[in-house]
Formats: C-alpha cells, sequence, structure tokens
C-alpha cells in the first residue's frame, strides 16, 4: 500500500513562495491520481491539487495561477509549487492518493505571516 510523506513546509512572508515534496513508498506512484490536500486552523481538510498519471492537473478556485502540482514517477515524488503565499493558505498540507486517500501522513506545516 503506497504511502507518502511530506516535507518543505515553514514560515513564508505574504506573497513569497514555498515548494512542498512527497515522496511516496510502497510503490505504484505512477499509476494513481495523487493530491494536494490541507487543513487550515478550525477546518476541514480541503482538496488543493491534482495530477493524473499522465500530468494532468486540477486546482481549487482559491489557489489557481498561484500554485503548481508536478510529479517525477522516476523519483516517486510529487510537487507543490506556491507562490504569491496568503495567510489564508496557512496549514498543514499532506499528499496522498485521489479520489480514496490512504491513511494520512504527519503532513508539512505551511505558515504564511508577516
Amino acid at each position: 500500500q503506497v504511502q507518502f510523506v511530506e516535507s518543505g513546509g515553514g514560515l513564508a512572508q505574504p506573497g513569497g513562495s514555498l515548494r512542498l515534496s512527497c515522496v511516496a513508498s510502497g510503490g505504484g506512484l505512477r499509476l494513481y491520481v495523487v493530491a494536494w490536500y490541507r487543513q487550515g486552523p478550525g477546518k476541514q481538510r480541503e482538496l488543493v491539487a491534482a495530477i493524473s498519471s499522465v500530468g494532468i492537473t486540477s486546482y481549487v478556485d482559491t489557489v489557481k495561477g498561484r500554485f503548481a502540482i508536478s510529479r517525477d514517477n522516476a523519483k516517486n515524488t510529487v510537487y507543490l509549487q506556491m507562490n504569491s503565499l496568503k495567510p489564508e493558505d496557512t496549514a498543514v498540507y499532506y499528499c496522498n492518493k485521489y479520489p480514496t486517500p490512504n491513511g494520512w501522513g504527519q503532513g508539512t506545516q505551511v505558515t504564511v505571516s508577516s
């Protein structure tokens, strides 16, 4: 069963950038649609972006034009490039299969604040 480990979070100023990485273990990453999700303080977890096995991408409206999801199947890694960050992007970010996620990892904290 594929599992994911997220990294790359941290503190960024409004307007800044961060790049998140998600390494998959258990094999078969290339077979799956993979997504980034986030859970902000006091909020439910939400889908942020997804990428198909052939690289077709989709985004929630609130991050369109600012975030870019990509994948490197040879490295079993999915990325999320986040630009023009806003305070409302503050959340714990997770990656997982879509639409049927496996168990959740620890995620990586992203805090956007001046």
